[in-house]
């Protein structure tokens, strides 16, 4: 993956923009943009926000951490601990049905396959 300032350096070469000109548009020196292209020094945090506004692209792309301009799209699937599931399922079905045991141990199955 490259680093982020080959990420900068490219997003600002995408739009035939000088070093001084980018410069100008953030409200950054040449010599700004010159470090942070080539990893001299960090970009501070807003700078990396105005690239990422500028450009249109997340800051996963930015920090390298993906190769589309969009970023990582994430399903949030937190794991279930068996204890802290079992409850969850207890709280759910009426302990005086008929099924309810049915019931519970086919949910717990059936969810502790979804987390594998």
């Amino acid at each position: 993956m490259p680093a982020i300032g080959t990420r900068l350096r490219a997003l600002r070469e995408s739009m035939n923009l000088s070093q001084a000109k980018l410069g100008k548009l953030a409200g950054l020196t040449q010599q700004s943009v010159n470090r942070y292209e080539h990893d001299s020094v960090e970009a501070p945090h807003k700078v990396l926000l105005w690239y990422a506004d500028y450009f249109d692209v997340s800051m996963d792309y930015i920090f390298a951490r993906c190769d589309s301009p969009q970023g990582r799209k994430y399903e949030n699937r937190p794991k279930i601990e068996d204890k802290n599931l079992r409850q969850f399922v207890e709280m759910c079905f009426d302990p005086a049905s008929p099924m309810n045991e049915k019931l519970k141990e086919t949910l717990l199955r059936l969810l502790k396959e979804e987390n594998s």
